[in-house]
């Protein structure tokens, strides 16, 4: 009955499998922009202190063909970068750096005169260049400047680098309007790419690269590029390298890259992480990482791509100052997140694993869909093995965050404070190996670090009053200098339990960090909080109280934990009003 639409998939199919095929074999050539792009359209850009870290991380992964600048009239920081690369006896022979190919324009017509960035290449004693390149750019009319002439001025660039910078100068030509030149003018482009690929062997460049903006689809990019594949290898210049930069722009970046991949080009030229032009760029990261999954060995056996993954997010972090969005492809901090407790969304054994392949554990996202399974592992890789973190209490756990749904209660249980107070809530008691954990945890925030240091004050000045500041107070003091507004019965039995709640180590003190678990999580799960006072308002209402209570419960009968709880909200305070409940 089907038949026929079975015959038409596997039709399909089976043309896209020659694809797969190229990129399992393709022996990838990487021309590392991350010195250059990822600093471009930045709000901040690249200090000469960047340029080497940067400059570390793509050494690392074994890159050996690296842009190292781009330079105009001014003086940019990569000239000064340069100079102390061959100060420090760094070896330059495979070092790259772009120049436009036309430095003057009369009456919209290209001019002869040597550009400034091969002059200053000459200088630096950079030989291999970029020449950039534009075969539609409206500052141009090509009615007078004709193709011939366009390939005429190629050759004499060609000439004054080979005699200036080095005969054996590696020469790359970046025709970077090329998908904008085959729509408009299609048969310029392959007069230029017919010249270039028909020099003689000692004339013969590099290879030629492009870009392209992201306005384009895939598919579109795979038929430009194949076809470009095809002259090139007709004119016999099959040796030449071309290789692909593209742009993001619709969202479709990384997919362009590997159609173009799988249709002729061999290699790319892209940073290490996708901060670039625009809103950035299919990076080397994400596009090696997918022909490592595919099984492609030239990759695996070439660079070092367990460590692709932390380059690339220590390079967003130099050039921006912060950490790649969390849900970047395979560097994002979510990128290893296992969300549900089945196999839909995670890889089986036989299936490639990108937690497995770098060496890190895959992390349980805690959320309603979390499995009881999910969340036992997660408490146990953060926290060590107790025998508290059982499926049933996971169940307890996944009651208590519907119930929080159920109550207008917006809250995360994921982070190493937020799945600490989701236990203590659900029945279980902060360990003193939670506590140790959250005290390494340092707020983000710059305001929170301050409410945190004034409550600190506050602390302080309690644990001065017996003579010695150990960062400890009795219950006497923890009572009266911070409890006493939510319990007003300090001699109750209820009350003396519900302080045990907070002594995680059970040594008859509040420690700071046991005291600091729950001021960190108030100011994590609601971020609006903007005075000390209200911090201690909710790390109390929400956190604490409900901890107190659960340990008096715990301690008491049935009946007596009923009396317990209607005790305990007699004294604490509403949620929703700022008076007194009872």
């Amino acid at each position: 009955m089907y038949q026929p639409q079975i015959r038409e998939v596997n039709k399909n199919v089976q043309a896209f499998s020659g694809k797969r095929k190229t990129l399992q074999e393709l022996d990838l050539f990487v021309l590392d922009n991350s010195l250059r792009e990822t600093t471009v359209g930045q709000l901040r850009g690249h200090t000469i202190e960047n340029k080497w870290a940067i400059y570390k991380e793509v050494k690392r992964i074994g890159f050996k063909h690296i842009i190292v600048g781009s330079f105009s009239h001014m003086t940019r920081v990569g000239e000064t970068f340069i100079r102390q690369l061959k100060e420090a006896g760094e070896d330059t022979e495979l070092m790259y750096s772009f120049t436009e190919l036309v430095e003057t324009y009369v009456n919209k017509i290209p001019q002869n005169d040597i550009p400034i960035a091969l002059i200053k290449l000459k200088d630096l004693g950079i030989k291999n260049v970029i020449i950039e390149c534009d075969l539609v750019y409206h500052g141009i009319d090509y009615k007078k400047f004709t193709s011939d002439q366009f390939c005429n001025l190629l050759k004499h660039r060609f000439d004054w680098i080979r005699n200036n910078l080095s005969r054996d100068a590696r020469i790359l030509v970046n025709l970077r309007d090329l998908p904008d030149c085959m729509v408009k003018k299609p048969s310029r482009l392959f007069k230029v790419i017919n010249f270039i690929s028909s020099l003689p062997p000692d004339e013969a460049i590099f290879g030629i690269v492009f870009e392209e903006s992201g306005k384009y689809f895939p598919e579109e990019l795979g038929v430009w590029t194949r076809a470009v594949r095809k002259e090139m290898d007709r004119c016999g210049f099959t040796s030449g390298h071309l290789l692909v930069h593209v742009h993001q722009q619709w969202g479709m970046v990384n997919s362009t890259q590997m159609e173009c991949l799988a249709n002729g080009a061999n290699g790319i030229w892209a940073g290490l992480c996708e901060e670039g032009a625009a809103m950035g760029h299919a990076c080397s990261c994400v596009t090696m990482m997918n022909l490592v999954r595919m099984g492609n060995q030239n990759v695996i056996n070439n660079y070092n791509c367990a460590r692709l993954r932390s380059a690339a997010q220590n390079v967003t972090q130099i050039t921006t100052g912060k950490p790649a969005h969390p849900k970047q492809a395979i560097y994002g901090a979510r990128s290893l997140d296992v969300v549900f407790g089945m196999d839909q969304f995670t890889p089986n054994s036989k299936e490639f694993s990108l937690a497995e392949f770098i060496g890190e554990e895959p992390v349980m996202r805690i959320t309603t869909l979390a499995s009881p399974g999910m969340i036992t592992t997660r408490l146990t890789n953060l926290y060590g093995e107790h025998p508290d973190f059982t499926k049933d209490m996971a169940n307890k756990m996944l009651e208590v965050m519907l119930q929080d749904l159920q109550n207008n209660r917006k809250e995360e249980y994921h982070s190493i404070v937020g799945l600490a107070l989701l236990f203590d809530r659900s029945g279980g008691k902060l360990t003193a190996e939670m506590a140790e954990a959250i005290a390494r945890v340092e707020p983000k925030q710059e305001y929170l670090k301050e409410l945190i240091s004034q409550v600190r004050c506050m602390w302080d000045e309690w644990d001065l009053r017996d003579g010695e500041k150990d960062d400890q107070l009795d219950f006497d003091a923890f009572y009266n200098g911070f409890m006493s507004p939510y319990f007003g019965c300090y001699r109750c039995d209820e009350t003396k339990r519900a302080l045990s709640a907070i002594d995680m180590d059970c040594d008859g003190k509040v420690d700071w960090n046991e005291f600091a678990v729950y001021l960190k999580w108030a100011g994590n799960q609601y971020p609006d909080i903007t005075t000390a006072e209200e911090l201690l308002d909710v790390a109390f209402r929400k956190g604490l109280v409900p901890a107190m209570q659960d340990e008096v419960v715990k301690s008491l009968s049935n009946s007596d934990g009923q009396a317990a709880i209607s005790w305990h909200y007699q004294y604490a305070r509403s949620d929703d009003e700022d008076d007194w409940c009872g």
